[in-house]
């Protein structure tokens, strides 16, 4: 299963505990890729630029999705961003779209920084902007989009549980 959404929508720290309910492995993409790039993704992406960034994140997210990953995988925000990783997504198993507005998110990112695309001047306008973008692309792809407004990351995790079993006792493949 995967969780996509905007940066600091929670997708790692629910993620991690949706693992443990599920008892089952859990992976981030991005902390996969700065263990390959030996570097933080801030430092790679002032050095080498996003594009190439968004390269090796495919290949990385291929590689999970190819290879039959059973685990939580949680996803760089941006993931969506490519066709091809769309593509990849729209064959998982199940995709999970934690959706936080721009006003949540910069209230949660206020001290953060480490993200690259939120290092601006004003944090809440390319929130608002990267929401406009993603957002569609998102729901795209998502099996089901949870809003994760202000229920805590345990509540979170069960929202996510729960509908993965229900899904599972309705037929659909998880």
């Amino acid at each position: 299963m995967v969780l996509i959404g905007l940066p600091g929508c929670g997708k790692s720290t629910v993620g991690r505990q949706l693992a443990k309910r599920l008892n089952t492995a859990f992976q981030d993409t991005d902390a996969v890729i700065t263990d390959r790039i030996g570097m933080p993704i801030r430092s790679f992406f002032e050095q080498e630029g996003e594009e190439r960034f968004r390269e090796i994140e495919h290949r990385v997210l291929a590689e999970f999705l190819d290879g039959g990953y059973q685990g939580v995988l949680a996803t760089g925000g941006g993931i969506v961003l490519r066709d091809d990783n769309r593509e990849c997504l729209r064959q998982a198993r199940s995709v999970v779209y934690l959706r936080a507005s721009p006003d949540d998110l910069v209230r949660r990112l206020r001290h953060d920084r480490q993200r690259p695309l939120l290092q601006v001047s004003d944090p809440l306008k390319r929130l608002r902007e990267l929401y406009a973008v993603r957002d569609p692309l998102y729901r795209d792809v998502a099996t089901f989009v949870i809003d994760t407004g202000r229920p805590s990351v345990s509540m979170l995790a069960n929202l996510i549980a729960t509908q993965l079993e229900l899904d599972a006792a309705n037929g659909r493949a998880c």
